[in-house]
Protein backbone atom coordinates (compact mmCIF):
# COMPACT_ATOMS: atom_id res chain seq x y z
CA UNK A 1 0.00 0.00 0.00
CA UNK A 2 0.90 3.68 -0.67
CA UNK A 3 3.11 5.21 2.56
CA UNK A 4 0.64 6.86 4.69
CA UNK A 5 -0.39 10.73 3.03
CA UNK A 6 1.15 9.49 -0.77
CA UNK A 7 -2.44 9.66 -2.00
CA UNK A 8 -2.73 13.59 -2.06
CA UNK A 9 0.50 13.89 -4.01
CA UNK A 10 0.54 14.19 -7.85
CA UNK A 11 3.20 11.34 -8.05
CA UNK A 12 3.96 8.70 -11.19
CA UNK A 13 2.91 5.34 -10.65
CA UNK A 14 6.35 4.26 -10.67
CA UNK A 15 7.53 6.55 -7.43
CA UNK A 16 4.81 5.16 -5.52
CA UNK A 17 5.59 1.68 -5.81
CA UNK A 18 9.52 2.86 -4.67
CA UNK A 19 8.05 4.78 -2.40
CA UNK A 20 5.77 2.01 -0.95
CA UNK A 21 8.94 -0.40 -1.25
CA UNK A 22 11.48 1.62 0.24
CA UNK A 23 8.59 2.83 2.89
CA UNK A 24 8.72 7.07 2.00
CA UNK A 25 5.95 9.36 2.77
CA UNK A 26 5.60 11.11 -0.61
CA UNK A 27 3.66 13.83 1.37
CA UNK A 28 7.93 14.29 2.66
CA UNK A 29 9.32 14.59 -0.92
CA UNK A 30 9.87 18.06 -2.09
CA UNK A 31 8.35 19.10 -5.13
CA UNK A 32 8.73 17.08 -7.85
CA UNK A 33 10.36 17.21 -11.13
CA UNK A 34 7.61 16.14 -12.89
CA UNK A 35 5.22 18.47 -14.98
CA UNK A 36 3.28 20.44 -12.81
CA UNK A 37 5.18 19.14 -9.68
CA UNK A 38 4.30 15.27 -10.26
CA UNK A 39 6.78 13.48 -8.28
CA UNK A 40 8.76 11.07 -10.06
CA UNK A 41 11.21 7.90 -9.33
CA UNK A 42 14.31 10.52 -9.31
CA UNK A 43 12.73 12.32 -7.01
CA UNK A 44 12.00 9.39 -4.07
CA UNK A 45 15.34 8.06 -4.73
CA UNK A 46 16.64 11.71 -3.66
CA UNK A 47 14.52 12.22 -1.13
CA UNK A 48 16.23 8.98 0.32
CA UNK A 49 19.08 9.59 3.39
CA UNK A 50 20.59 6.87 5.50
CA UNK A 51 19.34 5.75 8.95
CA UNK A 52 18.47 3.20 11.38
CA UNK A 53 15.59 1.89 8.54
CA UNK A 54 18.63 0.86 6.03
CA UNK A 55 17.81 3.46 3.49
CA UNK A 56 20.77 4.18 1.09
CA UNK A 57 21.48 7.05 -0.48
CA UNK A 58 23.04 8.02 -3.63
CA UNK A 59 26.67 10.20 -3.63
CA UNK A 60 27.31 12.01 -6.89
CA UNK A 61 30.15 11.19 -8.37
CA UNK A 62 33.07 13.74 -8.76
CA UNK A 63 35.10 14.69 -11.58
CA UNK A 64 38.27 13.16 -10.04
CA UNK A 65 36.61 10.19 -9.05
CA UNK A 66 34.78 9.63 -12.83
CA UNK A 67 38.73 10.03 -13.98
CA UNK A 68 40.07 7.46 -12.04
CA UNK A 69 36.87 4.88 -12.57
CA UNK A 70 37.88 5.31 -16.78
CA UNK A 71 41.52 4.67 -16.36
CA UNK A 72 41.06 1.67 -14.07
CA UNK A 73 39.03 0.22 -16.09
CA UNK A 74 40.74 1.01 -19.37
CA UNK A 75 43.40 -0.57 -17.83
CA UNK A 76 42.09 -3.40 -16.75
CA UNK A 77 40.08 -4.16 -19.85
CA UNK A 78 43.48 -3.19 -22.01
CA UNK A 79 46.11 -4.39 -20.27
CA UNK A 80 47.40 -8.00 -20.12
CA UNK A 81 48.30 -8.01 -16.52
CA UNK A 82 50.29 -11.00 -15.15
CA UNK A 83 50.55 -11.21 -11.29
CA UNK A 84 54.23 -12.31 -9.27
CA UNK A 85 54.20 -12.92 -5.68
CA UNK A 86 57.18 -13.13 -3.31
CA UNK A 87 57.63 -13.10 0.15
CA UNK A 88 60.43 -10.96 1.77
CA UNK A 89 62.19 -11.37 4.59
CA UNK A 90 62.19 -7.85 6.73
CA UNK A 91 63.63 -8.42 10.03
CA UNK A 92 67.20 -7.08 8.98
CA UNK A 93 65.32 -4.33 7.43
CA UNK A 94 62.95 -3.51 10.54
CA UNK A 95 66.17 -3.51 12.64
CA UNK A 96 68.04 -1.26 10.63
CA UNK A 97 64.93 1.49 10.90
CA UNK A 98 64.59 1.21 14.63
CA UNK A 99 69.19 1.97 14.26
CA UNK A 100 68.22 4.74 12.05
CA UNK A 101 65.92 6.24 14.42
CA UNK A 102 67.53 5.86 17.85
CA UNK A 103 71.41 6.78 16.01
CA UNK A 104 70.14 9.38 13.47
CA UNK A 105 66.92 10.26 15.06
CA UNK A 106 65.76 9.52 11.45
CA UNK A 107 62.45 7.49 11.05
CA UNK A 108 61.47 6.48 7.81
CA UNK A 109 59.01 4.25 6.74
CA UNK A 110 58.85 0.26 5.55
CA UNK A 111 57.54 1.94 2.38
CA UNK A 112 60.52 4.54 2.07
CA UNK A 113 62.76 1.85 2.08
CA UNK A 114 60.77 -0.07 -0.52
CA UNK A 115 60.60 2.74 -3.05
CA UNK A 116 64.40 3.40 -3.03
CA UNK A 117 64.39 -0.88 -2.95
CA UNK A 118 62.24 -0.73 -6.44
CA UNK A 119 64.21 2.28 -7.75
CA UNK A 120 67.52 0.14 -7.56
CA UNK A 121 65.74 -2.55 -9.03
CA UNK A 122 64.46 -0.81 -12.21
CA UNK A 123 67.56 0.94 -12.69
CA UNK A 124 69.08 -2.71 -13.24
CA UNK A 125 66.36 -3.84 -15.34
CA UNK A 126 65.59 -1.42 -17.45
CA UNK A 127 63.57 -3.99 -20.03
CA UNK A 128 61.27 -3.25 -17.07
CA UNK A 129 61.11 0.57 -17.27
CA UNK A 130 59.61 0.96 -20.06
CA UNK A 131 55.63 1.68 -21.51
CA UNK A 132 53.71 0.00 -24.58
CA UNK A 133 52.95 2.58 -27.26
CA UNK A 134 51.58 1.99 -30.35
CA UNK A 135 54.44 1.76 -32.59
CA UNK A 136 57.46 1.07 -29.96
CA UNK A 137 58.05 0.27 -26.48
CA UNK A 138 59.66 2.94 -24.39
CA UNK A 139 62.69 2.90 -22.34
CA UNK A 140 62.25 5.30 -20.04
CA UNK A 141 66.04 7.87 -19.49
CA UNK A 142 64.98 7.98 -15.56
CA UNK A 143 63.61 6.02 -12.78
CA UNK A 144 60.96 7.92 -11.58
CA UNK A 145 58.92 5.67 -8.72
CA UNK A 146 54.91 6.73 -8.32
CA UNK A 147 53.61 6.54 -4.70
CA UNK A 148 49.39 5.66 -4.82
CA UNK A 149 48.42 7.83 -1.67
CA UNK A 150 44.52 7.70 -0.84
CA UNK A 151 42.70 11.03 -0.59
CA UNK A 152 39.29 12.59 -0.18
CA UNK A 153 38.93 12.77 -4.00
CA UNK A 154 40.35 9.42 -4.71
CA UNK A 155 43.56 7.73 -5.59
CA UNK A 156 46.32 9.73 -6.20
CA UNK A 157 50.24 8.99 -7.03
CA UNK A 158 52.65 11.45 -7.01
CA UNK A 159 55.78 10.75 -8.86
CA UNK A 160 59.33 10.93 -6.75
CA UNK A 161 62.07 11.77 -9.60
CA UNK A 162 65.14 10.16 -10.48
CA UNK A 163 64.66 7.59 -6.80
CA UNK A 164 67.39 6.10 -7.60
CA UNK A 165 69.68 8.45 -6.76
CA UNK A 166 67.80 9.55 -3.85
CA UNK A 167 68.96 8.71 0.18
CA UNK A 168 66.50 6.94 1.97
CA UNK A 169 66.60 9.98 3.82
CA UNK A 170 65.38 12.19 0.85
CA UNK A 171 63.00 9.75 -0.57
CA UNK A 172 61.13 9.88 2.96
CA UNK A 173 60.99 13.75 3.61
CA UNK A 174 59.66 13.98 -0.26
CA UNK A 175 57.54 10.82 -0.07
CA UNK A 176 55.64 12.65 3.12
CA UNK A 177 55.43 16.12 1.82
CA UNK A 178 53.54 15.05 -1.36
CA UNK A 179 50.76 12.60 0.46
CA UNK A 180 50.10 15.59 2.71
CA UNK A 181 49.46 17.99 -0.14
CA UNK A 182 48.07 15.06 -2.13
CA UNK A 183 45.39 14.64 1.21
CA UNK A 184 45.24 18.58 0.58
CA UNK A 185 44.43 18.85 -2.98
CA UNK A 186 47.93 20.65 -3.43
CA UNK A 187 49.63 18.95 -6.21
CA UNK A 188 50.89 20.16 -9.08
CA UNK A 189 49.80 18.52 -12.60
CA UNK A 190 53.86 17.60 -13.35
CA UNK A 191 53.26 16.22 -9.67
CA UNK A 192 51.44 13.32 -10.72
CA UNK A 193 52.23 13.06 -14.21
CA UNK A 194 54.87 9.89 -15.73
CA UNK A 195 56.17 7.88 -13.46
CA UNK A 196 58.27 4.27 -14.62
CA UNK A 197 56.40 1.79 -11.80
CA UNK A 198 53.78 2.36 -9.15
CA UNK A 199 54.12 1.47 -5.06
CA UNK A 200 50.90 0.37 -3.69
CA UNK A 201 51.07 -0.23 0.20
CA UNK A 202 48.23 -1.64 2.17
CA UNK A 203 50.18 -2.84 5.18
CA UNK A 204 49.45 -0.08 7.16
CA UNK A 205 45.71 -1.63 6.69
CA UNK A 206 46.77 -5.32 7.87
CA UNK A 207 46.66 -6.76 4.30
CA UNK A 208 48.28 -9.38 3.99
CA UNK A 209 48.72 -9.93 -0.01
CA UNK A 210 46.80 -7.88 -2.77
CA UNK A 211 47.12 -7.81 -6.51
CA UNK A 212 46.93 -4.02 -7.82
CA UNK A 213 45.35 -2.42 -11.42
CA UNK A 214 48.12 -1.00 -13.46
CA UNK A 215 48.82 2.59 -13.64
CA UNK A 216 49.03 3.56 -17.12
CA UNK A 217 51.22 4.31 -19.22
CA UNK A 218 53.25 2.70 -16.71
CA UNK A 219 54.11 -1.03 -17.19
CA UNK A 220 54.11 -2.21 -13.12
CA UNK A 221 52.57 -1.77 -10.05
CA UNK A 222 53.79 -3.41 -6.81
CA UNK A 223 51.10 -4.50 -4.00
CA UNK A 224 52.82 -4.25 -0.51
CA UNK A 225 51.10 -5.86 2.23
CA UNK A 226 52.05 -5.97 6.05
CA UNK A 227 55.22 -7.46 8.05
CA UNK A 228 53.49 -9.97 9.79
CA UNK A 229 55.54 -12.61 11.92
CA UNK A 230 54.92 -16.12 10.13
CA UNK A 231 55.88 -19.68 10.64
CA UNK A 232 58.90 -20.28 8.76
CA UNK A 233 61.78 -22.98 8.05
CA UNK A 234 65.50 -21.75 8.71
CA UNK A 235 68.25 -24.25 8.78
CA UNK A 236 65.74 -27.55 8.01
CA UNK A 237 63.69 -26.62 11.56
CA UNK A 238 60.30 -24.48 11.84
CA UNK A 239 60.61 -20.84 13.62
CA UNK A 240 59.36 -17.40 13.66
CA UNK A 241 59.77 -14.89 11.23
CA UNK A 242 58.53 -11.50 9.82
CA UNK A 243 57.62 -11.60 6.30
CA UNK A 244 56.37 -9.06 4.11
CA UNK A 245 54.28 -10.16 1.18
CA UNK A 246 54.53 -8.10 -2.18
CA UNK A 247 52.96 -8.49 -5.60
CA UNK A 248 54.28 -7.45 -8.80
CA UNK A 249 51.43 -6.76 -11.85
CA UNK A 250 52.56 -6.17 -15.29
CA UNK A 251 52.31 -5.84 -18.74
CA UNK A 252 52.74 -8.53 -20.67
CA UNK A 253 53.04 -6.60 -23.96
CA UNK A 254 56.04 -5.22 -22.60
CA UNK A 255 57.11 -7.24 -19.54
CA UNK A 256 58.17 -10.90 -20.12
CA UNK A 257 57.84 -13.16 -16.98
CA UNK A 258 61.92 -13.64 -16.86
CA UNK A 259 62.06 -10.01 -16.71
CA UNK A 260 59.70 -9.86 -14.17
CA UNK A 261 61.16 -12.87 -12.03
CA UNK A 262 64.49 -10.98 -12.10
CA UNK A 263 63.14 -7.91 -11.00
CA UNK A 264 61.56 -9.27 -8.46
CA UNK A 265 64.82 -11.63 -7.29
CA UNK A 266 66.71 -8.74 -7.28
CA UNK A 267 64.56 -6.49 -5.43
CA UNK A 268 64.09 -8.93 -2.72
CA UNK A 269 68.08 -9.29 -2.62
CA UNK A 270 68.07 -5.55 -1.89
CA UNK A 271 64.91 -5.94 1.18
CA UNK A 272 67.13 -8.94 2.92
CA UNK A 273 70.19 -6.78 2.62
CA UNK A 274 68.87 -3.20 3.32
CA UNK A 275 72.45 -1.83 4.01
CA UNK A 276 72.90 -1.60 0.18
CA UNK A 277 70.00 0.49 0.50
CA UNK A 278 71.75 3.15 2.55
CA UNK A 279 74.46 3.05 -0.12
Amino acid sequence: APAAGSRRVAASPLARRVAAAMKVDLATVARGSGPRGRVLKADVMQATVPGADGVGQDIPHSNARRVIAQRLTAAKQTIPHFYLTVDFDVEALLALRRDLTAQAGIKPSVNDFVVRAVALALARFPAANASWGEDAVRRHGSVDVSVAVAAPAGLVTPVVRNADRKSVATISAEVADLAARAREGRLKINEIQGGSITVSNLGMYGIREFAAIINPPQSCILAVGACQQRPVVRDGALAVGTQMTCTLSADHRVVDGAVGAGFLATLRGLVEAPLSLLA
